[in-house]
């Protein structure tokens, strides 16, 4: 009621209310994270033996990194305000014969058309 006594409706809606609370990382620092999770593993870095980033091992590097103590919870938020998901780590065979692979499949395929085939007739009889 007082804002309103003092100038009316304007001043009524015309409030500044803060914006938030100012981040642990800056913009660019929180790019850079992003960065880092997109194309690195923490091996790539000299950060331990794992092939994926947790918070865990997050929270390590900012702390290092920038000097700045950031929980894990906080960490996974950012995380998703920077539209990172996470996922369970896929293995690439690397050093698998392509023409191998090929073939396994092309079998493989024939074996389940095969099944399915001797399946259907048995279910007939």
């Amino acid at each position: 009621m007082a804002r309103f006594n003092e100038g009316g409706l304007d001043h009524l809606l015309d409030r500044r209310l803060p914006l938030g609370r100012v981040p642990f990382l800056t913009e660019e620092q929180q790019q850079e994270i992003r960065q880092l999770v997109l194309t690195t593993t923490p091996v790539d870095v000299g950060w331990g033996i794992s092939s994926s980033w947790n918070t865990r091992i997050l929270q390590s590097y900012i702390q290092q990194t920038y000097g700045v103590s950031m929980s894990r919870e906080g960490i996974r938020k950012l995380l998703h305000r920077l539209r990172l998901s996470w996922t369970r780590p896929t293995y690439k065979l690397v050093k698998g014969d392509p023409v191998r692979q090929a073939a396994f499949e092309k079998e493989l395929e024939f074996i389940k058309k095969t099944n399915h085939g001797r399946n259907r007739f048995a279910s007939c009889r």
